[in-house]
């Protein structure tokens, strides 16, 4: 094909002569170097150039080229992964893909078939042998060179040492070509699992069919789960070979150099393969490219299977639109099951009055001496309107429904999570202006209508204030003492800020107590945390516990006050987002406490919810942990990084949790099972690096930050807003 208008001349140095192809990541030119040398030059789209997943998968797909050579895979010659459009060269090999091949000409002869079968075979055997396995080994990535197949397009492979895709929450391959562990535990994968692909595209060689084909993506899935591939009109020895390659059990699957064996003793003559009456046996449907490619019409599926899916039929094209991903290591991975809406949320879902889609930027033109801290999130009040606040933006009031920003408020491009609403009142924070070396941040409420400024109170820099039942609790601007204050601002009382431990105190608030945890000034690390309970009525303290070092307050749970003691190396406090968790010291506030033993996959963010800890991992593993005895309930790998804390819905026992590049992940509260999940969010700002991901419930709706972007979708129907 010939360059389009808008195309580049030349990229890297090649001059560009035409078009081999493009895809929904980028677009492959033919290029010839000064030499004359041609090359295939593979160029990102502009779009996934701003997303920093997208080029650390390019990168691992030229790294991955990069350490296999040989005769039947196709060499880098150039790449720049970090240029404004990333792009990638590899030496050009003339020739159709096999599934042009099959499409144009119907299925391979016999001689045809074994030179394809063993060349493939030689082809894993280099991949593998560098540490890499493929991934996506599938007709439109093999190329029919004349003097043998070559293997193409790296850009999902995975090193065999563990190295980790940090392209998260999409589908790692494409459906009927996938193994099943691809769908079970795509991390876990193993050079097995291109074996099994391989199998699969052999009998598509042969008989211009899949051996797993449903009518959608979804269906195609499970049948490579649970059902038995369809081998009609494959002749022996090539029907003997291939159902050993797609047993479901990747240890009973042969070796490479045994499928070589098995396949030198394919026979070349002709009709030496069969294909049966079929009505596109000689010219087969076009291949499904991803999850979200349009199902073709196909052969008659079983009654059960009919059943199921027009079961499903509305939910699954419901949900479709938010971009569904399989999810990974389920128990029981059932397509039914992962990707569809509960019926308790299907049934009766209440949304804000005119509610629709939506997304907001927070970006403010606003200058001015920044905030420390840097939480972003949203707080609501129940009515109509939620709060937001976080990096690069002040607080904005955003229509529930709608997204409109009803009022900004603040001096200072940065600005911290407001503390909460209550009484028609925002309790958030301001940085005010001055020429001063030290200002310190002051307390402020909001009109929550309004945004209206009703009150301002100097408070530490450093420790947040919290809502208690009665007010608000905060330190002073020196540290030195706690202050509570009412809704109009009032101060309730003080209470000094000293313990047995230390007087460097921050406050708290447990099943809607005030708190204070107290350490020693000099060194945190040392003397453990004492636990003051504050009375909510006139600020009494009373020291009622010391905790050990690092203790994390979380909340209650049948009265206990709950907190998670994390595994400290020596002269550590703190705990970061990969921190391993030991024990949970448990209190009553009226005496007495237990300590209970955490299992070793506790690790990560805790957040408290309804009787459950879920610890968040970096890597986007969650560990849910009953808080009464410490048992483990369940651990997914959702191989979405940067989750945010979750939140729970009750109603439908459903976590949500969003990601900092706006991806959407909802887990079966109950079992871990991922119920859906969304790709990122297109353009979310220039802030996602900065900005911690966050997500709040207002009904059923979500609302999340992330970047510099507010928006919200339906929890039954997650379609993504443009």
């Amino acid at each position: 094909m010939s360059l389009r208008p808008g195309d580049a001349e030349s990229i890297g140095g090649y001059a560009l002569v035409g078009r081999l192809g493009s895809g929904g990541m980028g677009v492959v030119y033919l290029g010839r170097s000064a030499s004359g040398r041609q090359v295939a030059v593979k160029a990102v789209h502009a779009q996934y150039a701003l997303d920093e997943e997208f080029r650390a998968r390019f990168r691992q797909e030229i790294a991955a080229v990069r350490r296999v050579s040989g005769a039947f895979t196709a060499p880098v010659v150039d790449a720049d992964p970090d240029a404004d459009v990333p792009w990638m060269a590899t030496l050009y090999v003339p020739g159709r893909t096999l599934a042009e091949v099959v499409e144009k000409d119907g299925p391979l002869s016999a001689r045809a078939l074994r030179a394809l079968a063993l060349g493939l075979v030689e082809a894993l055997r280099d991949i593998h042998q560098a540490g890499v396995v493929h991934r996506d080994l599938k007709p439109s990535n093999v190329l029919m060179a004349e003097d043998g197949p070559r293997v193409i397009d790296f850009g999902i492979s995975r090193a065999a040492d563990n190295e980790t895709l940090t392209v998260t929450g999409r589908l790692i391959g494409t459906p009927p070509f996938m193994s099943p562990e691809q769908f079970a535990a795509p991390r876990d994968v193993t050079a097995a699992s291109d074996v099994f692909s391989l199998g699969s595209l052999l009998v598509y060689a042969a008989t211009g069919n899949r051996p797993f084909d449903g009518a959608s993506p979804y269906l195609t899935g499970y049948q490579v789960m649970h059902e038995q591939p369809r081998l009609d009109g494959v002749s022996e020895p090539l029907r003997s070979i291939a159902a050993r390659c797609l047993d479901k059990d990747a240890a009973n699957r042969p070796q490479l150099a045994e499928l070589h064996g098995m396949l030198l003793a394919l026979p070349e003559s002709a009709g030496a393969t069969t294909v049966v009456d079929h009505p596109r046996a000689t010219r087969p449907r076009p291949h499904l490219e991803g999850p979200t490619a349009v199902p073709g019409t196909g052969r008659p599926r079983r009654r059960r299977r009919l059943l199921v899916a027009l079961g499903t039929l509305a939910a699954v094209a419901g949900v479709a639109l938010a971009t569904m991903h399989w999810p990974s290591n389920d128990p029981a991975p059932s397509p039914y099951d992962a990707l569809s809406p509960s019926p308790s949320v299907a049934a009766a879902v209440a949304l804000p009055a005119g509610w629709q889609p939506w997304r907001a930027s927070l970006l403010t033109a606003k200058t001015g001496d920044p905030l420390d801290e840097l939480e972003s999130g949203c707080v609501t009040g129940g009515g109509a309107l939620v709060y937001c606040a976080g990096t690069g933006f002040t607080v904005t009031a955003l229509d529930a429904a709608s997204g409109r920003v009803a009022w900004r408020s603040g001096t200072s491009p940065e600005t911290s999570r407001p503390v909460g609403v209550r009484d028609g009142r925002v309790f958030t924070y301001v940085k005010p202006d001055s020429t001063q070396t030290f200002v310190t941040r002051r307390l402020v409420a909001l009109d929550a209508k309004t945004g209206t400024r009703l009150w301002a109170h100097p408070v530490s820099e450093d420790r947040n204030a919290v809502m208690f039942s009665a007010g608000i609790l905060a330190m002073d601007e020196n540290a030195t003492k706690f202050v509570a204050y009412g809704p109009t601002g009032h101060e309730l009382w003080t209470a000094p800020a000293k313990s047995s431990a230390g007087d460097a105190c921050t406050p708290a608030v447990l099943d809607g107590t005030p708190y204070g945890l107290c350490t020693p000034a000099d060194d945190p690390t040392k003397g453990g945390v004492a636990l003051l309970h504050l009375d909510p009525v006139d600020g009494t303290p009373k020291e009622i516990a010391q905790l050990p070092t690092g203790a994390e307050p979380l909340g209650a749970v049948g009265g206990r006050l709950v907190f998670a003691v994390p595994k400290l190396a020596d002269g550590s406090f703190g705990s970061g987002e990969d921190q391993p968790y030991t024990v949970l010291s448990e209190v009553d506030p009226a005496g007495g406490g237990i300590r209970v033993p955490l299992p070793g996959a506790a690790r990560g963010t805790p957040t408290l919810l309804d009787g459950v800890i879920h610890f968040v991992r970096p890597n986007g593993t969650v560990t849910a942990v009953r808080a009464s005895d410490g048992k483990r309930l369940w651990q997914r790998t959702t191989e979405i990084e940067n989750l945010s804390a979750p939140v729970l819905s009750t109603k439908s026992n459903t976590l949500y949790f969003a990601n900092r590049f706006g991806r959407l992940l909802a887990l079966n509260a109950r079992t871990g099972t991922v119920r859906w999940r969304t790709s990122a969010l297109q353009n979310p700002g220039d802030s996602t690096d900065d900005t911690e991901p966050y997500a709040l419930l207002v009904k059923d709706t979500l609302v999340a930050v992330a970047g510099d972007t507010a928006f919200s979708v339906r929890t039954d129907r997650p379609v993504l807003p443009r």
